[in-house]
């Protein structure tokens, strides 16, 4: 037993004094290519936009709108008719890069109401960046123009399904 014990300390005592490997771990996500050209120029990866105007979400990943409709989150390639008015271009975007942020809507609702109605600072966004990064990004889309097969229309309807 006082063998073990001893083994214990000496093995304890160079594991102290051996040079210690730093490990780095380095995790960069970039989706430049992939964001809407309406988003605000600057960020290397994008997973949400917040648009307080309209209080609707935009996951950049699978290029939906999730936006509610009564109580229940909708996802779609389009918005609605509703917001037909809403001009994308020149709303105001904010940038969320946490999983599933409509299910904090009202944290998000508070904090970016003073942003509502053109209240926010001016945003240059890809389409009309002069920055090479952006350039791979496709062509301008019409959000209220739904381009997909509508498969996926609806898909995710209730808290939490995303």
């Amino acid at each position: 037993m006082k063998k073990i014990f001893t083994l214990a300390v000496l093995l304890s005592a160079l594991a102290a004094t051996a040079p210690a490997k730093a490990q780095v771990k380095l995790n960069v996500n970039i989706n430049i290519g992939s964001q809407p050209v309406w988003g605000p120029v600057g960020y290397d990866y994008v997973e949400y936009y917040y648009l307080p105007d309209i209080d609707v979400y935009y996951y950049v990943p699978e290029r939906r709108f999730i936006y509610l409709e009564g109580n229940r989150w909708v996802f779609a390639a389009s918005l609605p008719g509703r917001y037909r008015g809403f001009d994308i271009y020149t709303g105001y975007k904010v940038v969320i890069n946490e999983p599933r942020p409509y299910l904090r809507a009202d944290v998000y609702r508070m904090k970016y109401a003073p942003y509502k109605g053109g209240r926010g600072p001016k945003q240059v966004i890809i389409r009309d960046s002069h920055d090479n990064r952006y350039k791979q990004n496709g062509p301008s889309f019409n959000p209220h123009e739904d381009r997909g097969n509508g498969k996926n229309k609806g898909r995710g309807k209730g808290h939490g399904n995303h």
